[in-house]
C-alpha cells in the first residue's frame, strides 16, 4: 500500500498530551462480554472466562484469541454475531461516573492552557463494541486500538482481525508518539528527531487497573510520562493500584470517578498544567540548540 494514504499527524504550533486508556475496569465497571453477551449464549460469567482460559492453556493459545474464537464458537445457534450486534451489546455497557462528560470537558480545560488533549483507547476489549458505547459515538477517541474480528460477507464475525495483548499494547503508544496512527503504516519504525515528535512520552497519561496494563505504564514512566491506577470506588478494592504502586509501575492512583473536581479529575488537569509549563522550556530549548547548531564556531589560532 502506499504509505501516502495512511493517515498521519504532525507536530503543530500547540503541545500534545495524549490520553491513553485501558476500557474494562478503568472506564467500565466490569469486562464488555459480560454485560450481555455472555448471558445471551446460555453462559454465566464465571464459567464462560473458565472454559474460555482452559481452551487457552490447552492449546498453548494467547487468551484473547481463545475469548474470540469462544464467543464465534457459541453465538452459533444463539444469534448472528454481526457488527451491529456487537455495537448493541457496547451501547449497553455501563460506565464509571463522569465518563460521559469527562472527554469533552478535559479536552476544553486543554484548551485553555494551549494544550490540544486527544483521547486514545488501547484494550484487550473487542473495537466492535467500544464503537457502540454512546461515547465512542460522540466522538470522544482520537482512535480506538482493540481487539476486533474479520467479518465475512455476509458480515458475520468468523475470525480475528486484530489482537490486543498485554505486550503489543506498547506499539499502540510508539504509534501515538510519532502521529502514524494506522495500524498497518510501517512509518512508526521511521527516526524522529526529538523536536519533531508528535506527542513525546513526557506528553502521555496511560490510565489503567491492572497488570494487562504494566508494561504500557511501565513504559510511560520510563519516558518522563504519567501513569496512574484507578479503582472501583464502590467496591474500594485497591490491592492492585498498590501493587503496582510498589511496584514502581504507576505514578498516582486514584478512585475511578471521572466526575468534575473529582480527585481523578483534579490529577489529569494538574498534569495538563505541568505540561504547558514544561513545553515552553522545551520550546525554548530547542530554540537555543538549532541557534548554536547555525553558528559554526571560529577556529582557534
Amino acid at each position: 500500500m502506499n504509505e501516502n494514504k495512511f493517515e498521519r499527524r504532525t507536530k503543530g504550533e500547540k503541545p500534545v498530551l495524549a490520553i491513553c486508556y485501558d476500557f474494562d475496569k478503568t472506564l467500565s465497571p466490569n469486562d464488555m462480554q459480560a454485560q450481555g453477551y455472555i448471558q445471551s449464549v446460555g453462559y454465566d460469567v464465571d464459567s464462560f472466562w473458565a472454559e474460555s482460559n482452559v481452551l487457552a492453556k490447552s492449546n498453548d493459545m494467547d487468551q484473547n484469541l481463545a475469548y474470540m474464537y469462544k464467543m464465534v464458537q457459541e453465538a452459533e445457534g444463539h444469534l448472528v454475531l454481526n457488527k451491529e450486534k456487537l455495537a448493541e451489546y457496547g451501547s449497553k455497557v455501563a460506565l464509571f461516573p463522569g465518563v460521559m462528560t469527562w472527554f469533552d470537558r478535559i479536552r476544553a480545560y486543554g484548551l485553555e492552557k494551549g494544550v490540544v488533549v486527544e483521547h486514545y483507547i488501547i484494550s484487550s476489549g473487542l473495537k466492535e463494541m467500544i464503537e457502540g458505547t454512546a461515547i465512542a459515538k460522540n466522538g470522544a477517541f482520537e482512535k480506538i486500538y482493540a481487539s476486533s474480528f474479520y467479518f465475512n460477507e455476509r458480515g458475520v464475525a468468523k475470525w480475528p482481525a486484530q489482537v490486543v495483548n498485554y505486550t503489543n499494547k506498547t506499539q499502540f503508544l510508539f504509534r501515538i508518539e510519532k502521529g502514524v496512527l494506522d495500524i498497518n503504516d510501517p512509518g512508526v519504525n521511521d527516526f524522529f528527531a526529538p523536536e519533531d515528535i508528535r506527542v513525546p512520552f513526557r506528553n502521555m497519561v496511560y490510565i489503567g487497573d491492572s497488570d494487562t496494563d504494566v508494561p504500557c505504564m511501565k513504559l510511560v514512566n520510563s519516558y518522563g510520562g504519567h501513569s496512574i491506577g484507578v479503582y472501583n470506588a464502590e467496591t474500594q478494592d485497591k490491592a492492585k493500584v498498590y501493587k503496582m504502586m510498589r511496584d514502581g509501575r504507576i505514578k498516582y492512583f486514584a478512585p475511578a470517578d471521572y466526575s468534575a473536581d473529582s480527585e481523578l479529575d483534579v490529577l489529569v488537569k494538574h498534569i495538563i498544567d505541568r505540561t504547558a509549563t514544561n513545553e515552553v522550556l522545551e520550546a525554548t530549548f530547542y530554540d537555543c540548540k538549532h541557534a548554536a547548531s547555525a553558528r559554526e564556531e571560529p577556529e582557534h589560532a
